[in-house]
């Protein structure tokens, strides 16, 4: 694969993350482009040189119309080729056009394989497990993947696919995120995946989840074995874990203050000072009858 850009999505919110992320992939020496889908129309604000912004009219407008999930704009990646997708909370640990230049397909590199739960819906298993038994080894985190080619020639292929009926539900209608229809749509493409930390390649954990303690390189033992990139996904940056250095480390001593400030603002008030929170209702029975546990 050679890496073309790469891509993001981001609003006011994750600034701060997203600044981290993009100086920790500079200091790794890569200077591609970077691309960042707007979560929201309207929440724009000025990105560092290299980085634009990034609207597929067809495909965002598509979704707004459908009243999808706002961070199902990442969907657009799957028309596009040669990129490395990375949520705002990931920092890289080495230049991914380097790490990716042998790789093929589409590329994920989470511990998903070890624990399904939150990649699919029922429906979506029930369509991946007539495809295979083995279904569980390619799920991924859609917070970090590559691909060096699109998945849909266009909008309307992509569209097509997700208005069939085994598929709305999932990839058009689930109320919580993206990753059960990210999932769906690429393991239903014919496109082989590849996740850097199963065989051959047997890289460790880059989920930031699975280092708690000080030694947390101690399994890093070399430049194969050691992550490209770490993700929090959910896990907190700001409870005083060693692994939150790698983050912090590309904030100015301001920016820290002001990361921690905002880590433990309420947040009602974080919702203001950003614009406002989407009330979303989330029970945890709708959610757990949404998502399947771990097998």
């Amino acid at each position: 694969m050679k890496l073309a850009f790469i891509a993001t999505l981001a609003n006011c919110r994750v600034r701060l993350r997203l600044l981290a992320m993009i100086r920790s992939l500079r200091a790794t020496g890569c200077e591609l482009p970077v691309r960042v889908i707007p979560y929201s129309d309207g929440d724009e604000f000025e990105l560092p040189a290299g980085c634009t912004w990034w609207r597929e009219d067809p495909v965002v407008d598509w979704l707004a119309a459908e009243k999808a999930h706002p961070v199902m704009r990442k969907y657009q990646c799957l028309l596009a080729e040669n990129y490395q997708f990375a949520d705002a909370d990931v920092v890289f640990l080495r230049n991914p056009a380097a790490v990716l230049e042998r790789a093929e397909g589409f590329v994920t590199s989470c511990g998903h394989w070890r624990d399904p739960g939150h990649t699919v819906t029922a429906e979506a298993e029930g369509i991946l497990s007539a495809q295979s038994n083995l279904w569980p080894r390619a799920v991924f985190n859609s917070g970090q993947f590559a691909s060096d080619r699109a998945l849909f020639a266009d909008a309307p292929a992509l569209q097509a696919r997700a208005r069939q009926p085994s598929f709305e539900r999932t990839v058009l209608r689930f109320p919580f995120h993206e990753q059960p229809g990210l999932n769906l749509l690429v393991l239903t493409s014919g496109v082989p995946v590849q996740n850097l930390t199963l065989c051959p390649g047997q890289m460790e954990s880059t989920w930031a989840g699975d280092y708690d303690d000080a030694d947390y390189r101690r399994t890093w033992t070399s430049p194969e074995r050691t992550p490209y990139l770490i993700h929090w996904a959910g896990t907190a940056m700001g409870d005083g874990r060693p692994i939150h250095e790698l983050f912090l480390n590309h904030l100015t001593q301001e920016e820290r203050e002001q990361f921690a400030r905002i880590a433990t603002m309420p947040m009602t008030r974080l919702g203001r000072l950003t614009g406002g929170l989407r009330r979303v209702k989330r029970s945890v029975g709708a959610a757990w009858r949404e998502l399947r546990g771990g097998h």
